[in-house]
């Protein structure tokens, strides 16, 4: 595998798993993938295809499996980030023996991994339908034609965004002010993240 000069730095400036990168690093290069930096992060990619990405959090380090929901996980260590996550699955570490530990059940679902991209399979996302609409949003839709008219017209993917945003508040009037804000952005038919 030839690196990638954007990685190396990243290796190079990493300053809370830098050993463990390395070690993640190493394994991962020992699989027949194409190393890139996406996202920010270093990303493994077969035929094109994104497979695993290195990425790390404030208590953990990981290697996240873009298509994860697909692989068997004999071993139990796959973790979905949060509810929402539907493709994706990570496996944490927190010191360099526990990637060692996990060596070889990691070249297992590496291996794994790039045959569900050999074989062309794909994860079954939920449709968007099938998310929540929150009541304050159903509120604000039926009181303003205008703004149902535009959200309908929102992609799926910018849809969700916003479904997400708003699901997530705890609170009725946090969703309202959510909803409110971004009133204007959904009129002009922009995504929460344009």
């Amino acid at each position: 595998m030839k690196p990638h000069p954007q990685v190396d730095r990243y290796m190079r400036e990493e300053k809370k798993w830098p050993a463990e990168f390395a070690a993640l690093r190493r394994l991962v290069q020992s699989h027949p993938l194409v190393e890139d930096f996406k996202w920010g992060h270093p990303c493994y990619t077969f035929e094109g295809r994104n497979v695993v990405l290195l990425h790390g959090f404030k208590h953990y380090c990981a290697i996240l499996f873009c298509k994860g929901a697909l692989l068997q996980d004999p071993a139990g260590i796959l973790v979905q980030q949060t509810a929402n996550v539907q493709a994706a699955r990570q496996v944490r570490f927190k010191s360099v023996a526990e990637v060692q530990a996990q060596s070889e059940v990691l070249r297992a679902y590496l291996e794994e991994a790039i045959a569900v991209e050999r074989a062309g399979r794909e994860v079954e996302y939920k449709d968007t339908s099938e998310f929540a609409r929150p009541a304050e949003l159903e509120q604000r839709l039926h009181e303003s034609p205008k703004l149902r008219a535009a959200f309908d017209a929102l992609t799926p993917g910018r849809q969700r965004g916003y479904l997400l945003h708003f699901a997530a508040a705890k609170l009725a009037q946090t969703r309202l002010a959510r909803i409110d804000k971004c009133t204007p952005q959904i009129l002009a038919g922009k995504g929460l993240r344009d």
